[in-house]
């Protein structure tokens, strides 16, 4: 008996490297090709809610829950490494694979509204290697989406091209319609007639 306790107790460190080994990998498997990450206090939080916010995620989202030591190696010399001030007490971390950053938020945010949850909020993020502190997600949050640049992209080169194009068409405009330039009969009739009178 007390050689199967110690066989157990002795096999127990090396099953832990190798979770924390496999979760590490995890971790870095998620920085690849990932936009921002953020880290979220999840202290409080149950499984059953934390697989509530996984399902509302969108596809291109992932939340993982790893110890901070991990997510710490994980991150070293990287370009996530400005995260470190936020590596502190229980977080979840949430993996954004794409650019598209206000839709991957705003799930969080219902379910912190509607679970009534203020102190679980995000702790801080990494995007384009700048660190954004809790108060600034709002600048995260409010960021317009790939179609909404794109729109005001083709505006601000439409407004131009429309520009020039009726400036050209002004004066075939003009020509058409009555008193206009192209009238050059019509307008002296019309004073030869004034003066008859």
């Amino acid at each position: 008996m007390t050689s199967l306790r110690s066989a157990i107790t002795s096999s127990l460190p090396s099953i832990r490297a190798a979770v924390s080994r496999s979760k590490r990998e995890v971790v870095r498997r998620e920085l690849e090709n990932c936009h921002l990450v953020a880290g979220i206090w999840c202290h409080g939080l149950t499984v059953k809610q934390l697989q509530a916010i996984r399902g509302a995620l969108p596809e291109t989202t992932k939340l993982v829950v790893a110890k901070n030591t991990i997510v710490e190696k994980a991150i070293e010399g990287t370009k996530w490494e400005p995260l470190k001030p936020c590596i502190k007490g229980m977080n979840a971390w949430l993996f954004v694979h794409s650019d598209e950053i206000p839709p991957a938020l705003k799930p969080y945010r219902d379910f912190q509204k509607e679970w009534k949850l203020v102190l679980n909020d995000f702790t801080g993020a990494v995007f384009e290697g700048r660190l954004y502190g809790p108060d600034d997600f709002q600048a995260l949050e409010t960021m317009p989406t790939r179609m909404e640049s794109y729109a005001y992209l083709l505006g601000c080169l439409q407004t131009p091209a429309i520009s020039l194009v009726s400036t050209l068409q002004s004066p075939e405009r003009d020509a058409g319609k009555p008193g206009g330039e192209g009238e050059g009969e019509g307008a002296p009739a019309t004073a030869a007639s004034a003066g008859a009178d």
